[in-house]
């Protein structure tokens, strides 16, 4: 049996925001699979666009080595949420996910609105298309 949309979309969220495990969110793909940033500019020190679960895997494992050298908070995730809409594709959902940064000494509360478009196959994602602000990973 494959995975659920909720299934597929827990384990990605878990490994790529919750832990930060690039072994563990280059799992969560097919061995062919393709995530995509497309709105983060081509000469941008994020990748634009991976492909195969190899590639994923070292260039996940590189940002995340940036990121823990930087003081960007983790999102709230009591704060946070997402919506997930069943498309009339088996294989196909996207996630509408709000993010929530808490404000510091006393500033207001930060939210990233992103969208995500998965395909899935076999339960692991066949290709990622993932619309988030650029200036959230420079």
């Amino acid at each position: 049996m494959s995975a659920t949309p909720q299934e597929v979309f827990g384990r990605y969220i878990h490994a790529g925001t919750v832990t930060r495990d690039a072994d563990a969110l280059a799992e969560c793909f097919t061995e062919d699979g393709v995530f995509e940033a497309p709105l983060v500019p081509a000469d941008a020190a994020f990748p634009r666009r991976l492909v195969g679960r190899a590639r994923i895997r070292s260039a996940m494992a590189a940002h995340y080595e940036q990121q823990a050298k930087t003081d960007r908070p983790a999102p709230n995730f009591e704060k946070s949420g997402y919506v997930l809409h069943i498309t009339s594709d088996p294989d196909v959902f996207i996630a509408e996910i709000d993010s929530v940064f808490d404000g510091e000494d006393g500033e207001a509360d930060t939210a990233v609105c992103l969208v995500q478009i998965f395909r899935v196959r076999d339960g692991r994602i066949a290709r990622l298309r993932d619309y988030f602000t650029p200036a959230l990973v420079e």
